[in-house]
């Protein structure tokens, strides 16, 4: 039983102290405070990587976008640029193909002049009264001239002289006319030479005014 000296007054019971219970204690803080220090760690790693991915994401469409609107501009000014010359192409080919066109219509009726000029050339052997109707057509064109003069082939002038002399009788109201020789004149043709002008019936001349109103 204890003993209690005169002076001393007993204030309060002593409790022992446990140093093993607050290690206990502290090693559990510690770990708590680890594990959320791991978790807030670990969410930040996590948001930190979906931030990234989201720039990254948004820098590979901005860049997208900046790369697309460089295209755009730079197709604009080439398009710009080539605008022109491929207005001057396209009017150049039109202008060919006009050209080619006009080309290939006149290359045609000289084309067909010159097959009719071989077909009448075959059939004056066979119809020697051609030429006498191109003389008649030639004086009834010179009709009220009173100076005439009509040139023939030498060929024609020895083989026609007979009928042209009998055409000229017939056409009384024409001046005296002139019948002479040209070697210049194409087999089957005339010439009438007239004091108002030249009336000229060759068959070239013929086909020339044809191919001309049909160019025309």
């Amino acid at each position: 039983m204890p003993v209690i000296k005169a002076g001393e007054h007993l204030t309060a019971q002593c409790v022992p102290f446990n140093f093993e219970d607050m290690a206990t204690q502290a090693v559990r803080y510690l770990e708590k405070v680890r594990a959320e220090a791991a978790e807030i760690v670990a969410q930040a790693k996590k948001e930190a990587a979906e931030i990234r991915r989201r720039a990254e994401a948004e820098g590979r469409q901005a860049g997208q976008q900046a790369i697309a609107e460089m295209v755009r501009h730079q197709l604009g000014q080439q398009l710009a640029t080539l605008m022109p010359a491929l207005q001057q192409a396209i009017q150049q080919i039109q202008e060919a193909r006009q050209a080619w066109l006009r080309h290939w219509e006149n290359s045609t009726v000289h084309l067909a002049t010159q097959i009719a000029a071989r077909i009448i050339r075959r059939q004056l052997a066979n119809h020697p009264d051609i030429p006498l109707q191109l003389i008649r057509e030639a004086l009834e064109l010179a009709t009220g001239s009173t100076q005439i003069r009509l040139l023939l082939n030498p060929t024609d002038y020895q083989t026609l002289k007979p009928q042209v002399e009998m055409i000229l009788r017939e056409m009384a109201t024409l001046g005296e006319v002139e019948v002479a020789a040209d070697p210049t004149i194409t087999p089957g043709g005339c010439r009438l030479e007239t004091q108002f002008g030249i009336i000229d019936q060759q068959l070239e001349t013929q086909l020339r005014r044809i191919e001309e109103e049909l160019r025309d």
